[in-house]
C-alpha cells in the first residue's frame, strides 16, 4: 500500500503512518531522551528513553490534531477527507477538493496553525499551573518538562506553518489572500509557489551555511526541510501550469484526422473485406458519408450484432450512428473538458466536430499526452504516446483525469459564486 499502514479512523476519517514515520520516532526519541538525561530529571536511564518516547508521540499527536483543524473546517464546506497520513516532515490532510472561494480556502488553511497556537496557550497554562503546585519530585520534574517541551513544539510548529510558501500553509493563506485580490486563483498559486522555492532555497542555502561554518551536521535537517518546501512548490507551479494549459489548449488544436470515410451505402461484407481485413490499424475509427455528407460512426462491434449470413444484404446506412447521438466536442472545446467528457464514455476516442456538424477529428488519450507533452516540452517518446493510444490508458505519472475533475469543480463553483453575487 505504498508504504504506508492504517491505524485506524478518526470522525470517520482514515489515519494512516508512512514508513518513514518510524524513522523519525526513533530519532526523537534519541534526542529527547538525551536531553532529559542531560538535564538529570530521570535517574534511570530506561525512563528516560521512555519518556523520550512518550514526547516523540505527543510530537505527532500534535501533528495530527493540527491536520485535524484543516480537516474539520473543510468537512464544514462540504470537502470531503479521504485520509490524513503522517510521514517524515509532518502530516498530510488529502482532501477530495479545493474550496470553492479563497474566504473558504483562507479558513481551510487557517485552521491547522490556530489549532497548533491554541495548543501551544494552553500547554503554556498548564505548565504554569504544574510549576506553582511546587511538585519537585521525579515525576512532577518530569510532567513540567513534558508540557512545555510539547507547548513549545505547537508554538513552533504553528510559527513554521504561517511561513508564506507554497507548500506551508502559510503558503495556502497567501494563495488565498491574492486570489481574492485579483480575482484568479492561479495567479494566487503562482505567487505563494514562488514565495516558496524562495524560501525552500533560502533554508538549503542557511543550512549548509550552518555546516561549513561549524563544522556540525545540525544544518542538514534545515537542508532537508528547505529542499523538502522547494521541491513541493515546484510541483504546484507545474501543476497550475497544466491547468492553465488545459483550460488555454483547444480540441481543434490537438485532434488528429487518423479516421477513415466510407461510403454508407457498402453492405457490411464489403465493408469487412475492403476495410476491416486489410487495416492495418486495430483501433481504426470509421465514418460513413454519401452525398458528399457525414452520415455518421461506424461502430465494428455493431456488426457482430448482425447474423454472418445477412452481411450481403444489410448496408453501413442501417447501423450507423448518426453524428448527433454519439459522444462528441466542437473545435472549440477546451482540452479538460475533452478529458472529462473522455473518461465519461469509457470510449478509447472522441469525435471532433465542426460548426457545421461535419467531422473534423477525433482525439484519444495518445493525442492529449503528446499535446501536453508539446505544450510543457515535457520528454515523452513516441513509443510511450504509441503505447497510450494502443492501450487507451493514461500513465500513472500524469493523473490527467484527477486534475481535469479539479479543475472543473473550481470552474463550477467559480461560476456559481458570480451568479450568487
Amino acid at each position: 500500500m505504498d508504504g504506508k499502514w492504517q491505524i485506524g479512523s478518526l470522525l470517520s476519517i482514515p489515519l494512516y503512518i508512512d514508513s518513514s514515520w518510524f524513522f523519525i520516532l526513533g530519532l526523537v526519541t534519541l534526542v529527547n531522551s538525551q536531553e532529559i538525561t542531560q538535564l538529570n530529571l530521570v535517574e534511570h536511564l530506561w525512563l528516560a528513553w521512555i519518556a523520550g518516547l512518550i514526547l516523540a508521540l505527543f510530537l505527532f499527536i500534535s501533528v495530527l490534531l493540527h491536520e485535524l483543524g484543516h480537516s474539520l473546517v473543510a468537512l464544514t464546506q462540504g470537502i470531503n477527507v479521504n485520509s490524513i497520513t503522517l510521514f517524515l516532515f509532518g502530516g498530510v490532510a488529502a482532501m477530495e477538493k479545493e474550496s470553492d472561494n479563497p474566504t473558504e480556502a483562507f479558513w481551510v488553511a487557517s485552521a491547522g496553525p490556530l489549532v497548533s497556537l491554541g495548543l501551544s496557550i494552553l500547554l503554556f497554562t498548564v505548565s504554569y499551573s504544574l510549576r506553582s503546585s511546587n511538585n519537585s519530585d521525579t515525576i512532577g520534574r518530569l510532567l513540567v518538562y513534558m508540557t512545555e517541551d510539547t507547548a513549545r513544539i505547537n508554538l513552533v510548529l504553528g510559527i513554521f506553518n504561517l511561513i508564506p510558501g507554497l507548500p506551508l500553509d502559510g503558503g495556502q493563506v497567501l494563495k488565498a489572500i491574492v486570489w481574492k485580490i485579483k480575482g484568479d486563483r492561479f495567479t494566487g498559486v503562482r505567487w505563494a509557489a514562488a514565495s516558496g522555492q524562495l524560501i525552500g532555497w533560502l533554508g538549503i542555502s542557511f543550512g549548509l551555511l550552518i555546516i561549513l561554518l561549524t563544522g556540525s551536521l545540525s544544518g542538514l535537517w534545515i537542508v532537508f526541510i528547505g529542499w523538502f518546501v522547494r521541491r513541493n512548490a515546484e510541483n504546484y507551479k507545474n501543476i497550475t501550469e497544466l491547468q492553465e494549459s488545459l483550460l488555454s489548449i483547444t480540441a481543434s488544436e490537438i485532434m488528429e484526422r487518423e479516421f477513415r470515410v466510407v461510403n454508407t451505402h457498402l453492405n457490411l461484407l464489403q465493408f469487412a473485406q475492403n476495410y476491416l481485413l486489410s487495416e492495418l490499424h486495430d483501433h481504426m475509427v470509421y465514418f460513413a458519408a454519401s452525398e458528399g455528407r457525414y452520415r455518421g460512426l461506424i461502430v465494428v462491434e455493431d456488426l457482430q450484432n448482425i447474423e454472418r449470413s445477412q452481411w450481403d444484404t444489410v448496408t453501413l446506412w442501417d447501423v450507423v450512428r448518426p453524428l448527433n447521438t454519439i459522444p462528441s466536442v466542437g473545435e472549440k472545446t477546451p482540452l479538460v473538458t475533452v478529458i472529462e467528457k473522455l473518461e465519461a464514455i469509457h470510449e478509447r476516442s472522441l469525435s471532433v466536430l465542426s460548426p457545421a456538424g461535419a467531422v473534423a477529428g477525433i482525439i484519444d488519450r495518445g493525442d492529449i499526452v503528446k499535446a501536453i507533452a508539446t505544450h510543457h516540452q515535457l520528454p515523452i517518446p513516441e513509443t510511450e504516446i504509441k503505447r497510450i493510444k494502443d492501450e487507451g490508458t493514461y500513465p500513472s505519472y500524469l493523473q490527467l483525469p484527477a486534475i481535469a475533475k479539479t479543475l472543473e469543480d473550481l470552474t463550477k463553483a467559480k461560476i456559481e459564486n458570480k451568479q450568487q453575487l
